[in-house]
């Protein structure tokens, strides 16, 4: 067995339907993560609050690496605006969230939705206004805490989206 490193693997660079809404994510690793994890699953576009960390932040572009350049991004000011502006275009609106409403990640099917719009909420808070999205998807824990970092839940999800809607 042999291990491969960056210049033998040739992924299919291929981009899905696929929008994250970064709720005022506050840590610049988190920010920078955004941008890595949703460059390696064929992310379209990622939206930041204004008040969120710079890309031009060092933490921000150490944890991001390249992808800051490989992705589309825009900041926002006023989130209800934005989200309602999202609809408009034929977005389905996906909270990842823990609501009495969520659904088991693995029992959504992502399959419905032409474009999706996954909502990440703040650290802190969560999501800022909830009654904003079409559906809320939780991602089953089994220890003692019952929630992870914003970025992990972004990454599981992202899995399970482009794992149920793929091409071969």
């Amino acid at each position: 067995m042999k291990q491969l490193t960056h210049n033998d693997v040739e992924n299919k660079q291929q981009k899905f339907p696929i929008t994250i809404v970064c709720d005022a994510i506050r840590t610049p690793e988190n920010i920078g993560m955004c941008f890595r994890i949703s460059e390696s699953f064929g992310v379209e576009k990622i939206y930041f609050h204004e008040n969120s960390p710079s890309i031009e932040n060092r933490k921000v572009i150490n944890t991001a690496r390249n992808t800051i350049n490989q992705i589309d991004y825009e900041s926002y000011r006023k989130f209800d605006e934005l989200i309602h502006q999202l609809k408009l275009e034929g977005n389905t609106i996906i909270g990842i969230e823990i609501t009495d409403k969520s659904i088991d990640i693995q029992d959504f099917d992502f399959k419905n939705s032409e474009k999706i719009v996954l909502l990440l909420g703040s650290e802190r808070n969560g999501i800022e206004n909830i009654n904003l999205v079409d559906e809320t998807i939780a991602i089953p824990m089994y220890g003692r805490n019952s929630s992870m970092n914003v970025i992990h839940s972004l990454a599981i999800t992202l899995y399970e989206i482009t794992n149920q809607i793929k091409t071969s």
